[in-house]
């Protein structure tokens, strides 16, 4: 970062952790301190809880606020403004400080950059020089940074630490060299300029520079100046900070920030920088580029039986095969798991056809990992700039829809997106994408909402819900995301692994004291269509030491009517085990007693839409107490969900519902909050979450 030039338009943590000095990132509107990096820490004695989100002003000493406060009501977006200042430690002392600040954008808002020298040392030797020359040149020599004191644009000190930077002895820099023998000739006139300002006494503030050593070698160092005297005359002292390894630390971040360090290809930061590139180039020009979204066929297959050593392996081999297909002026990038894109400026449907063909002609060859040979295939899918998308993210959506429509019709190929795609099946494919990549990346969930005993108000169980927090649009509803999953089959891998989580999750609870807690899970007519779906439970239970008592399954009526001689013969082999079966939004399906009789139940569960009118609605009350009849004469307990005031509660324990859920108790939370619920020992209505 050039301190002489604008500085970056955005900064990253990792960024301020690697400055020599203090620095905090603010907000200018209500001067919250957004950021420091560690050096602000020690040097004002915070923690890092108490210093961030504190206001700037709390660290200036009470003289200094209201000019400080008139210093920062003028400061620029743009170039950089210094002050001096009393700043004020955690303990309560003082120190005199210079500070350095300017606009810049932090986490996509504006905020104010401000770099703190600390001018209590520099002043102090000031003034020992005046009292003895051999004291300061002792304690300025013992400095771990570079110093020097400078008059009439000639060295008058130089420190050993300055010395040992620039390959110079003492006598070399003081005798025969000025500053501008010490850096490069195409810096040499902004330091002249920087120099003249300092002696006619204008405001300076830090700047970077590359120094050049006796050698001939070149290094990266900051140099902070301060006005002082020498010998009674005006004069700066500053201080030089070497930046080489600050600089290999920020190409060692810039490496990991754009490029995946699994494939070296470029990541989607820097994918999205060169698509910009090209996309204005090709809106100036009126010329076509096209978009690749490629995915390899049954990588997961892949990585699960052979293990991620081996799947690492492939995914390399195949980023350098797709580097080998593309022209040079085309950028592959990998996305991340086994999600690649070809970005080619310059291509039509014709050019992107035949890059397609050549890439399914360059997977066609065997892989060879450790002596195994292994052959996996790409599916592609094509957007072209700009009938199908005008910006990079249109593009990418568009390409990953054409992408997931090739591995619906077979895999192994390649699909040009079509605007003709009607607007449903757009949505019904994007949300399909999505959901596979938020399966695969992490972006599901699971919340608790407490079942509660209506009797001692005690927490008897939890039902698993599920959840879908999406980067870009926020939490995606599952009445939306549900039905997606069924059609597309995608509710078989996330029905098992809403059943692993929250079997896992429900033995940590009772091992942490509630012995007793039952967690309930919804299942599918789809897991119970294509699953052994008994074996998968019991396999499930086994494995984290649960007793089938620890599981309620929720079966909606549709399971019962889509293959009942299926459905009843792996809920048999369920409660032989213990599980508890329920039937959910009891009444409003295809109920029948034939079937409540035949099966191993233990419960029913009152719809919301019956709960919901209870107070007022005399039918929703018969149905009520109708479905509560007839749970008692065959032995069932019953649930009310949806309970959401006081009038509804009232009437289930008039009748003897037995247990409830809903947002009069607590909404669906984290675990984490559900645990605080199952410390409070019984859960009055009052208490919500």
């Amino acid at each position: 970062m050039k301190l002489g030039a604008p500085v970056d338009a955005s900064l990253s943590a990792a960024q301020l952790s690697l400055f020599p000095l203090p620095v905090l990132v603010y907000d200018p509107v209500t001067l919250r301190v957004l950021e420091v990096n560690d050096v602000a820490l020690r040097w004002f004695g915070h923690q890092r809880e108490t210093m961030v989100g504190s206001q700037v002003i709390d660290m200036v000493a009470n003289d200094y606020v209201d000019r400080m406060m008139g210093y920062i009501a003028g400061l620029s977006d743009t170039d950089w403004s210094s002050g001096e200042w009393q700043l004020r430690r955690a303990d309560g002392s003082c120190f005199e400080a210079r500070s350095f600040s300017r606009g810049i954008e932090w986490e996509g808002r504006r905020a104010r950059l401000a770099v703190v020298e600390d001018l209590t040392e520099p002043r102090r030797h000031m003034r020992a020089l005046e009292e003895s020359e051999q004291q300061y040149r002792a304690t300025m020599g013992a400095a771990l940074v570079g110093v020097y004191v400078l008059q009439d644009f000639r060295f008058r000190y130089v420190n050993p630490e300055l010395c040992r930077y620039f390959g110079y002895s003492a006598d070399e820099l003081v005798d025969k060299l000025g500053p501008l023998d010490l850096v490069v000739a195409e810096e040499r006139e902004y330091v002249r300029e920087q120099l003249a300002r300092r002696a006619r006494g204008e405001p300076g503030h830090p700047f970077e520079l590359t120094g050049l050593r006796r050698d001939g070698s070149h290094f990266p160092f900051m140099v902070f100046g301060a006005p002082s005297t020498w010998r009674g005359q005006p004069a700066s002292v500053g201080t030089v900070f070497d930046l080489s390894e600050i600089k290999a630390a920020e190409d060692r971040i810039r490496q990991l920030a754009y490029f995946d360090p699994l494939t070296g290809l470029p990541n989607r930061s820097l994918l999205e920088d060169r698509a910009g590139q090209v996309l204005v180039r090709a809106g100036r020009d009126r010329r076509a580029a096209t978009l690749m979204f490629i995915d390899l066929d049954r990588f997961k297959t892949v990585n699960d039986s052979l293990g991620h050593l081996m799947g690492d392996q492939l995914l390399r081999l195949a980023g350098q095969r797709l580097r080998d297909s593309v022209r040079l002026s085309d950028t592959v990038a990998r996305l991340g798991g086994d999600e690649f894109i070809v970005l080619a400026p310059d291509t039509g449907a014709e050019g992107a056809v035949r890059l397609a063909e050549k890439i399914l002609e360059v997977f066609a060859a065997p892989f060879d990992l450790d002596d195994r040979e292994l052959t996996i295939s790409p599916s592609i899918g094509i957007a072209r700039y700009p009938d199908d998308g005008k910006d990079f993210p249109a593009l990418l959506q568009s390409a990953d829809i054409a992408m997931y429509q090739a591995k619906r019709e077979g895999r192994n190929g390649f699909r040009m997106f079509s605007i003709e795609m009607n607007a449903p099946i757009l949505e019904s494919l994007l949300l399909e994408t999505q959901l596979r990549r938020a399966l695969d990346h992490g972006q599901l969930s699971l919340v608790y909402q407490p079942m509660v005993d209506i009797a001692s108000g005690r927490i008897v169980g939890a039902e698993a819900l599920l959840r879908w927090q999406h980067p870009q649009h926020g939490e995606i509803s599952p009445v939306r995301f549900i039905p997606v999953a069924e059609e597309s089959g995608l509710i078989l891998p996330i029905g098992e692994w809403v059943l692993e989580q929250a079997l896992g999750q429900v033995q940590r609870w009772r091992a942490a004291g509630h012995p007793d807690l039952v967690m309930a899970v919804n299942l599918s007519a789809l897991q119970f269509e294509r699953l052994n779906i008994s074996n998968t439970v019991l396999r499930l239970l086994d494995h984290y030491g649960l007793p089938g008592s620890a599981l309620e399954l929720e079966l909606t009526e549709s399971v019962l009517m889509e293959d009942a001689e299926r459905a009843v013969a792996a809920m048999l082999n369920l409660a032989d085990r213990g599980v508890r079966l329920s039937v959910d939004d009891f009444g409003t399906g295809y109920s029948s007693l034939a079937y409540l009789t035949r099966l191993p139940l233990a419960k029913l569960k009152i719809d919301r839409s019956f709960v919901r009118n209870i107070p007022s609605d005399a039918s929703a009350r018969s149905v009520a107490r109708t479905i509560l009849d007839l749970a008692r004469s065959l032995a069932l307990e019953v649930i009310a969900e949806g309970v959401e005031n006081e009038a509804q509660l009232l009437l289930l324990r008039e009748w003897c519902c037995d247990q409830a859920q809903g947002y009069l108790y607590s909404r669906p939370v984290p675990a984490r909050a559900f645990e605080a619920l199952l410390r409070a020992a019984t859960l009055p209505p009052q208490m919500q979450a």
